[in-house]
């Protein structure tokens, strides 16, 4: 298989769209205040919906969107995908209610997750596997430049335009997209496409899903354990459990849970726990500890910590290229390695006092060498010896995995940090936060370093 010229712009719509989804998440936070003057009668724990529906319909509709992505076409629910997102955003930047923004929030995550799982296939089908890692490098590389350009553009956004603008900027954008990919795009729906699925996993896996996302979501709000914080979670725990129960016995099931079963995409989801747990837990809480105990703006503290994210997205598709030619598992181990040395570095120089440079932009320079050899990489890693056949449905796996350890990870940040008295008892907290994270940085680097396979078998279409 050749490397083409439609390759390459597979590679470039694929990464506008994954853009413009990961600057979605980033710049929504900022247009917070504005959207809570605009409802000045809304409820605060109403508003968080705002965020928390879009986190809980993606999480949880991800698995039905690989199964549909592997039946009907990758590029055919990409467009679809497309045309749902882009929709969505046009209803939310026209939103006159705080009812109506929730439910744009709520279809706009159905467009997120057609695009997940079958823009990654489209991806993969479209290289060789020698040329695999780079096309995910420059790929994942969009997901790290949106995080660098989210605070400073979404500040311009909000701050010339309202936050109305957060939402409609995508349209021109998701439009664009659609129209390029029907005509450049090739479908890549593989020979053996599933032609039924077992319907009764369809419930059991979305709504388990989406309820320990929820329980996770309110869980420092309800009171982790109150009937109200504990009860998603039992109810999501037992209806996933009868979920693997099913899936282990169909002959058709939502999500192959024999995917397990190949060593790579096993070990690559760990590892993404690893990572996802511990970057997160880092970087969601860190600026609010500098807005508070130094009292620094929002816009000062974006510029702070924009340099990580953009030492990331660098970074990324030149791991991609050295990924080609010398395997996942060295980059992955760097990456694990990075995040350890960054976490050690603010334990021993962040301090309560005013530091920028040495207290978090020379160690956000060395997490953003972390997660450009992880973020990318760890795709690459878990879905290397993935036949072509369960491209979605694995890419799907994979990513609602991905979503999990977020929510995971905000839920023991807020948990640990809890509500510190004072900049002392705040810098305190952190530390342990960054504790856990040199942990699992560590855990990241000796998985990658002695257990991942160093070779993989020869990936067939079958």
């Amino acid at each position: 298989m050749e490397v083409t010229g439609r390759s390459w712009l597979t590679l470039l719509i694929a990464s506008v769209v994954g853009f413009m989804v990961s600057l979605e998440i980033t710049v929504i936070a900022l247009a917070l205040p504005e959207i809570r003057a605009a409802f000045p009668s809304t409820p605060e724990s109403t508003l968080s919906w705002i965020i928390t529906a879009y986190s809980i319909g993606l999480a949880s509709l991800l698995l039905l969107a690989g199964w549909a992505s592997d039946r009907y076409g990758h590029k055919r629910l990409f467009l679809v995908g497309l045309a749902v997102f882009a929709v969505a955003s046009l209803l939310a930047g026209l939103a006159s209610s705080i009812e109506v923004l929730i439910a744009a929030r709520l279809v706009q995550s159905v467009g997120g997750a057609m695009q997940f799982p079958s823009g990654l296939a489209l991806l993969l089908a479209a290289f060789p596997l020698e040329r695999r890692q780079l096309a995910i490098g420059v790929w994942g590389a969009m997901g790290g430049l949106a995080a660098a350009a989210g605070p400073p553009l979404g500040g311009f956004l909000v701050g010339v335009f309202g936050w109305r603008s957060v939402f409609l900027i995508n349209v021109p954008i998701a439009a664009t997209a659609a129209v390029a990919g029907a005509f450049l795009l090739f479908e890549s729906r593989p020979q053996f496409s599933p032609s039924r699925v077992d319907m009764l996993s369809i419930p059991l896996g979305t709504i388990g899903v989406g309820l320990i996302v929820l329980g996770v979501v309110q869980g420092p709000e309800a009171g982790w354990l109150t009937v109200a914080g504990l009860a998603p979670f039992a109810i999501g725990l037992a209806m996933i459990s009868l979920f693997v129960v099913r899936s282990s016995r169909h002959p058709s099931p939502l999500f192959d849970l024999a995917l397990f079963a190949n060593r790579s995409y096993a070990i690559g989801n760990v590892g993404s726990v690893f990572f996802v747990v511990a970057f997160f837990a880092y970087f969601v809480p860190l600026p609010t500890f500098i807005q508070e105990a130094w009292g620094w703006s929002t816009l000062r503290t974006g510029l702070v910590v924009v340099p990580g994210p953009l030492v990331a997205a660098l970074l990324s598709p030149v791991a991609g290229r050295f990924a080609d030619r010398f395997g996942v598992a060295p980059i992955l181990t760097i990456g694990g390695s990075a995040g350890a040395v960054a976490m050690t570095l603010h334990l021993v120089l962040t301090g309560q006092e005013p530091n920028p440079v040495v207290g978090i932009i020379v160690p956000g320079l060395v997490l953003g060498v972390s997660a450009g050899c992880s973020f990318a990489m760890l795709v690459g890693a878990t879905m290397q010896d993935v036949p072509a056949r369960r491209y979605g449905m694995a890419g799907a796996g994979r990513t609602t995995v991905f979503q999990l350890a977020i929510a995971v990870a905000i839920a023991l940040a807020v948990a640990i940090i809890g509500r510190p008295d004072g900049a002392a008892d705040h810098l305190g907290a952190l530390r342990a936060v960054w504790s856990l994270a040199l942990a699992l940085f560590l855990g990241q680097a000796i998985l990658f370093g002695l257990v991942f396979p160093r070779s993989s078998p020869a990936v067939t279409s079958g």
